[in-house]
């Protein structure tokens, strides 16, 4: 059993722990064992304490056998991707800009999960200052997929998604600002959630999360499963005075949401990129086990993607390169060149006026207010989460649908929910002819991330448990 629970999510681990069935000591060093087998072939953790999460686990087991009240992630072992603040481990976003910085305290979501109990083992692999959709740096190299060493997990929370898939942790917590938590996730085989804005403290998250970037980017849970999605999200949510954005919402467990037989709109195009076969077999088996499942499931179209993407594209990368510009000037060449692909170049930047940035941000609005009249009839969106499965690492170019798709057009299913702030979970559904993990997106309306959980664990319930990656010695 000790060696099987490196399979277990976060939800899954502490209720055996709490049951007696194996203890928190245990459970770490069984993911501490496999991380030192493993991670040097798949480089998902950069930084950790073991020493640390050992006593934790002690004092786990110890405040079990006195029969204290435990938290709902009682000796859970998690990850943290490497942008946000856990104590006395490096937090330098994959950059060399913030080369040997380690943080001096938890960032107040990392305490709020140990206060439910949860014990840190290590912190993960991101791209440079987090601007790519693969996970690669000059500091600690390529993060690999542990379905396939030669093809990405992802970015920018690919080693996070990678060190759940591979049995390192149970669980953790990554950011998206262009799916980020939601493409590591998909490419991986594991669950991820983009929340609505406000609802878990981005303080101690680097890059600041304030102005443009106070609807866009966002700390998310990931985990194995969508019951894992819903407990690590409600152990961090809530209000902290140093985010002004947080909001006081009450989050109820997903499993309590009456569902019922719910409108889902369904699409396999958005109208910008289209997505190879493979996906959209998975998705209308997804569609069809919904509808088995007595959710009305019916084609929708959206509208005016491509101009919503150029909008998050305003948002995301010309702020962002205009905001970093004091860290990096003169530095240049010491950017990671995967990354260069999301910041805006020179010339984007100067032909930026101050009034099509104050467009951008009225264009957000309306492309907002388009998708949530949809939304009116249907609470919930099924599509996909990317045009294709995990791709090989350095790939630039698809045909797919005899379209030419180039990086980084094939995430803009999950950039949509970013710029319209809502929320998003991935989950897988299936898998390519090539054994690779394929997932879909279901969205909510914002605040009802919930409901959008709940049909999510309905949808993993009904196409059942896929297997992990096959790790072998010698890969």
């Amino acid at each position: 059993m000790v060696r099987e629970s490196t399979l277990w999510g976060a939800a899954e681990t502490a209720r055996r722990i709490r049951a007696g069935e194996v203890s928190a000591s245990e459970v770490v060093e069984a993911r501490i064992e496999r991380i030192e087998r493993w991670n040097p072939s798949v480089n998902a953790i950069v930084d950790a304490d073991f020493e640390r999460a050992r006593r934790e686990a002690r004092r786990a087991d110890e405040a079990l056998a006195a029969g204290g009240d435990v938290g709902p992630l009682h000796g859970a072992p998690l990850t943290i991707k490497a942008s946000i603040d856990v104590e006395g481990l490096r937090c330098e976003c994959g950059s060399r800009f913030r080369a040997g910085r380690v943080a001096g305290r938890d960032a107040p979501l990392v305490e709020r999960l140990r206060r439910a109990g949860a014990i840190v083992l290590g912190v993960t692999n991101t791209p440079d200052m987090l601007m790519a959709y693969e996970t690669d740096n000059y500091i600690y190299g390529r993060t690999n997929n542990p379905f396939d060493l030669s093809r990405t997990a992802g970015g920018s929370s690919g080693g996070e998604a990678a060190a759940i898939a591979a049995g390192f942790s149970a669980g953790g917590m990554g950011s998206d600002g262009g799916g980020s938590v939601r493409a590591p996730a998909a490419f991986c085989g594991v669950a991820g959630l983009k929340p609505t804005p406000g609802l878990i403290p981005r303080t101690g998250h680097w890059p600041v999360c304030m102005g443009p970037g106070a609807f866009l980017g966002l700390v998310g849970p990931m985990g194995p499963t969508v019951e894992d999605l819903d407990l690590l999200l409600r152990a961090t949510a809530g209000t902290e005075r140093h985010d002004p954005s947080c909001a006081p919402v009450d989050l109820g467990p997903a499993a309590a949401v009456e569902v019922g037989d719910l409108r889902i709109g369904y699409y396999d195009f958005d109208g910008a990129t289209p997505v190879d076969d493979e996906t959209i077999a998975v998705l209308e088996d997804a569609a069809k086990a919904l509808r088995s499942e007595g959710f009305r499931v019916e084609r929708v179209e959206l509208e005016k993607v491509r101009e919503a993407i150029e909008t998050w594209r305003i948002l995301f990368s010309v702020a962002g390169a205009t905001l970093t510009k004091p860290l990096i000037q003169g530095r240049e060449e010491e950017l990671h060149p995967l990354s260069l692909g999301l910041f805006a170049d020179p010339a984007e930047e100067t032909a930026m006026t101050y009034e099509r940035f104050l467009q951008a941000w009225v264009d957000r609005d309306r492309a907002r207010s388009r998708l949530l009249g949809l939304m009116e009839t249907y609470p919930v969106l099924l599509g996909p989460a990317a045009a294709t499965p995990a791709f090989p690492h350095g790939r630039r170019e698809w045909v797919i649908q005899g379209q030419t798709v180039r990086y980084p057009q094939g995430f803009t299913y999950l950039q949509l929910y970013n710029l319209t702030g809502n929320p998003a979970v991935v989950v897988r559904a299936g898998t390519s002819a090539e054994g690779l993990p394929i997932a879909v997106q279901i969205a909510g309306r914002p605040f009802e991330d919930s409901t959008a959980l709940a049909v999510a664990a309905r949808l993993e319930k009904a196409l059942g448990r896929f297997a992990a990656p096959g790790l072998r010695d010698g890969v």
